[in-house]
């Protein structure tokens, strides 16, 4: 029987294609033991790759993928074309393979030249989607996924994982909201959230409730200074 994982689910299509993603993983999980098991080539861990962004993540093997960028030497093995315009090159490592970012140099490179914004990176196991997160004159590429479909305790985590990286989540730009996401909660945004007044009044009401005290002046400039000085790492404020 498929499992489905537990997610606040909001709209019809959302709850379908988390649906299809964990049927799809369940589905593909045998395969892809088969292939870790006998260390399976590139080409055959490309072959159950492109099935799976077609099942699982409803990109077209013959619409929305194409091949057009490989060549003989290193190269991009599939890209994703939305539109008549390069969303995201794909690069596809052999089942057994450690992924690192030396996999997706031509990628970036590709991805820069036609401004696209995203490179996916897989070896079938473990599925990568990196943004290219503009820095200077170049793209600094930021991990946003990074899932295990054979990890049986994350199999909730790689379920909602690649329904970030589906076609439907592309058009209702849900990955993209995940990338804001991600940059919200780095180190530096995540500091400047904690001294908010939002935040300071919630803190003043907590520390009222557990000390008694009825409250004096300057609580919040008091609250922002220990959170500054004491509690966040210093540079980040």
């Amino acid at each position: 029987m498929a499992r489905t994982a537990e997610f606040t689910i909001t709209t019809s299509w959302e709850t379908q294609v988390r649906g299809r993603v964990a049927a799809a993983v369940d589905r593909f999980r045998g395969p892809l033991t088969e292939l870790v098991e006998r260390d399976a080539n590139d080409g055959d861990t490309r072959l159950l790759v492109a099935d799976f962004f077609d099942v699982g993540l409803n990109f077209s093997k013959y619409q929305d993928l194409t091949t057009e960028f490989r060549t003989s030497g290193d190269s991009i093995d599939y890209a994703i074309v939305l539109e008549g315009e390069l969303f995201a090159p794909i690069d596809v490592r052999r089942i057994g393979q450690e992924l690192d970012l030396r996999n997706i140099q031509m990628s970036r490179r590709l991805a820069a030249e036609r401004g696209a914004e995203w490179v996916f990176l897989t070896n079938g196991r473990v599925w990568r989607a990196y943004h290219l997160r503009p820095d200077g004159d170049g793209h600094t590429p930021i991990p946003i996924i990074d899932v295990d479909i054979l990890d049986e305790e994350g199999y909730d985590r790689a379920v909602d994982g690649l329904f970030h990286m589906t076609r439907e989540s592309v058009e209702h730009e849900r990955l993209e909201a995940l990338r804001r996401w991600r940059e919200a909660v780095e180190a530096a945004p995540l500091a400047e959230s904690l001294v908010s007044d939002e935040v300071v009044a919630a803190i003043r009401s907590r520390l009222r409730e557990d000390s008694g005290h009825r409250g004096h002046l300057g609580e919040d400039e008091e609250i922002r200074r220990v959170l500054t000085e004491e509690v966040v790492s210093r540079g980040l404020l």
